[in-house]
């Protein structure tokens, strides 16, 4: 087992070559509602790091699973997760603070990506290719797909369940090795996690572990050139420098959002509207990149969605995570609180109107903004916090023009009935997807996750993910 008892806390080392290890230096890790220390972890050194990309590089050159053996391994690895459902969630609230009942959620989405990806391993395919020019009549051409090799994965601490799915599922689902570099502040979910992978039958090698700091750890593994592609999620400052160091190898970065989303005087249910609004843009304390922040309505109904708005988000119960009831919990730490209070003083110091946004050591309660402007922080900037900025707009044009005014990309929401108002949304919102009668929040894991400009490059989501994870090989026979 990875853990062991130092005290009454737990220690958690590094995963390499099937073994736990020590390690010289150790991080502690918090319960984010009550500060106490919960465990610690051990800091990879960079000699670890070495030493697990290398057992990583030679498993992938030495080991290999069919697609029905990864198939069976990732299907056995969602049963132990449904047994292991409640444990694995509360390890979430702890470490995370995200409330109980998202986390719930998380592990259960986590399930279904755990599904898909499994299903992903036994349909990789290449395509036929037609050489139709002269003198080829007797060759005929197929494209088929390999796995690139060692998968570098490093992973955030928002969705510390479900986000490491997407990237080590996949991975292995594609016929890869990984080394997975989870957040700091939230490493036991992926502890666990390998040990469930080595229970469900994954041979060692497969599945590297090293913990630590991003600017330590990670940039150890960026500096590994055996490692052929790395998949990111996290702050557009360290995905650049991500993309800088990684040179030609490939890269899948998802990089954060300030997620529009336009309500239009036609939208048909402006109840619903409202309550998608607030409750996306609040969830997990908005702690999600695509989490509702900036909000443009019609001026014909502007004064009775926010007053809609600003009702509802007096019902959200702040608290302890562990609570069934709890709507939302602390952020990931209380210098992120206080970083998003100072951002909220900038729109009251220029006269915006503010409900909520009180600060409780880590706890911000929810804050709607009203008469903002474009270039205040908690509307320019990715706020990733319980805040939404709401402005009126005259004309579909407007809004769209505003919704577009960002370096960011990722998904945006657009309620409205008119089918030609929706097409022209489609065409005009420069995101990597645009989503319909509801908000920007909205993902299904299956589908193609990704965005434009600093919002990223490269898709998750189990099919699309596996194409970022292969390379594709042309055959060529010569009959």
């Amino acid at each position: 087992m990875g853990q062991t008892h130092i005290s009454n806390r737990l220690y958690y080392g590094n995963f390499i070559n099937g073994i736990w290890k020590d390690s010289n230096e150790s991080l502690a890790v918090f319960d984010k509602y009550s500060g106490e220390e919960i465990a610690t972890i051990a800091i990879a050194s960079k000699e670890e790091v070495r030493e697990a990309v290398k057992n990583s590089y030679e498993t992938f050159q030495a080991a290999k699973l069919s697609p029905m053996q990864r198939y069976e391994i990732l299907l056995k690895t969602v049963e132990i997760v449904k047994q292991r459902k409640e444990e694995l969630a509360l390890t979430i609230v702890e470490e995370s603070g995200k409330a109980l009942k998202d986390a719930r959620s998380e592990i259960d989405r986590g399930i279904q990506t755990l599904i898909a990806s499994a299903e992903e391993a036994k349909r990789i395919t290449g395509q036929g290719i037609p050489l139709g020019q002269p003198g080829n009549d007797n060759k005929i051409a197929f494209t088929i797909r390999v796995p690139v090799g060692v998968i570098g994965a490093i992973t955030p601490f928002n969705f510390p369940f479900n986000l490491v799915v997407h990237k080590i599922g996949l991975a292995i689902a594609a016929g890869n090795t990984v080394v997975l570099k989870p957040a700091e502040k939230t490493p036991i979910i992926s502890c666990l996690l390998v040990e469930i992978f080595m229970e469900a039958g994954l041979p060692k090698g497969f599945l590297n572990l090293i913990n630590g700091n991003g600017h330590t750890t990670g940039q150890y593994m960026l500096e590994d050139e055996r490692i052929a592609m790395y998949t990111f999620t996290g702050s557009p400052l360290v995905g650049r420098q991500i993309k800088n160091n990684t040179g030609i190898r490939k890269v899948t970065l998802e990089l954060g959002n300030n997620s529009p989303n336009i309500v239009h005087h036609d939208a048909a249910d402006l109840d619903r509207a409202v309550e998608l609004c607030v409750t996306r843009g609040f969830s997990n304390a908005g702690q999600a990149c695509i989490s509702v922040q900036r909000v443009y309505v019609h001026k014909d109904i502007y004064h009775a969605f926010v007053d809609k708005a600003i009702q509802l988000t007096g019902t959200l119960k702040v608290g302890d995570p562990k609570d069934p009831e709890t709507d939302i919990g602390p952020l990931i730490s209380e210098k992120e609180a206080i970083r998003v209070e100072e951002w909220l003083q900038e729109p009251r110091d220029r006269g915006a109107s503010i409900y909520g946004g009180e600060r409780e050591g880590a706890f911000l309660h929810p804050a709607i903004v009203t008469n903002v402007s474009k270039d205040m922080r908690v509307i320019c900037e990715e706020v990733f916090a319980p805040v939404i900025g709401i402005t009126p707009y005259e004309t579909i044009e407007e809004a769209f023009e505003m919704a577009n005014d960002t370096p960011f990309g990722l998904q945006a929401g657009v309620f409205t009935s008119n089918l030609n108002i929706a097409m022209e949304a489609s065409h005009k919102l420069n995101f990597g997807c645009v989503i319909i009668n509801d908000v920007s929040t909205f993902r299904a894991d299956v589908m193609p996750y990704g965005g434009v400009k600093d919002s990223g490059v490269g898709k998750e989501g189990p099919r699309f993910a596996v194409q970022e994870m292969t390379d594709e090989r042309n055959i060529v026979i010569n009959l």
